[in-house]
């Protein structure tokens, strides 16, 4: 099998990532089929990609602005079996493409997703941030399995699919993923989740792989190490589960999150006040960030849920 790499890009503040993370998929020990680089609505970000990187399919984003329509604009383009995923702002290990690949040997495999790890701009994790909020980051969270296992859905940010079964399920549905409309946009997300869950709902028996060897490394900026950034985030997460429930189904949208709350989030708080008590007081920070958390992220589910009900009557 081969696979088109696809790297959504959208300004040339990044200019220093973007170079990184194209270095990075060429240098693998498995070379992509192509690399797709979708530049969201700015032509001169278009324009300075395709002098610089003559060797890259640079096209410009045909869709909808945001980082679903430039999901769809790279799979439309890609020629590769597989099309995968890798953020503007992370660097791939050597071995993550083969990594990726090989998850699609097993049965039934449509999707892979691989670990992502911070690279936090501080050099070192904030002490009061829990490892089971990572996902605030674009990052595998602790709660996922440690080991190769299915998964519901992949984190869009480091993941692979057949690109055959994407256009078959119509791709990735505007509305609820991040748009890239500048800065100051609300930070939300859960497009892959969405994606995902729809597959596997018109392909019964479909199959999303985590595969922990397929590590990426992911920047995370120190405007996104702040409580307030960890704090609206995990509300955008509750807007965007409501949209996502709305599309595919309570049951369905919100399987993994109930046993995430109910089982890794407590023994995770509990953990934050039982390393405290040994004398690490950063442990009192992230369980109260847990419990602060998941209740942003509860209420944004419940004005999500409300907002949309509004709508509809």
């Amino acid at each position: 099998m081969n696979t088109s790499v696809v790297i959504c890009v959208y300004t040339e503040e990044r200019w220093e990532d973007i170079r990184q993370a194209i270095e990075s998929v060429e240098n693998q020990t498995r070379p992509a089929h192509e690399l797709i680089l979708v530049v969201d609505h700015n032509p001169d970000l278009h324009l300075k990609l395709k002098r610089a990187y003559p060797q890259a399919i640079v096209v410009e984003n045909t869709h909808e602005k945001g980082l679903s329509g430039g999901k769809n604009t790279g799979v439309a383009t890609a020629n590769g079996e597989i099309v995968a995923f890798l953020d503007d702002d992370a660097v791939a290990d050597a071995g993550w493409l083969e990594a990726l690949e090989e998850g699609f040997q097993e049965s039934g495999v449509v999707g892979v997703g691989g670990r992502t790890d911070p690279l936090w701009a501080s050099q070192r994790r904030p002490r009061w941030f829990p490892y089971e909020f990572d996902w605030t980051v674009g990052c595998t969270y602790r709660g996922m399995p440690e080991v190769r296992a299915p998964i519901r859905n992949v984190m869009g940010g480091n993941a692979a699919f057949l690109r055959d079964v994407v256009s078959e399920v119509g791709g990735f549905h505007s509305g609820i993923g991040r748009s890239v409309q500048g800065r100051k946009s609300r930070p939300l997300g859960c497009e892959e989740t969405e994606f995902c869950i729809r597959l596997s709902q018109r392909k019964p028996g479909s199959v999303m792989l985590f595969e922990p060897r397929a590590v990426i490394g992911h920047k995370v900026s120190k405007q996104r190490e702040r409580f307030a950034y960890f704090r609206s985030r995990c509300y955008a997460e509750g807007l965007s589960k409501a949209l996502v429930t709305k599309e595919v189904g309570t049951q369905d949208g919100l399987a993994s999150e109930r046993a995430h709350a109910l089982k890794t989030l407590p023994l995770g708080a509990l953990r934050g006040v039982g390393e405290a008590v040994r004398g690490d007081v950063g442990g009192l920070g992230r369980a109260a960030a847990i419990v602060i958390g998941l209740a942003w992220t509860t209420w944004g589910y419940v004005v999500g849920s409300v907002r949309l009900k509004a709508a509809r009557s």
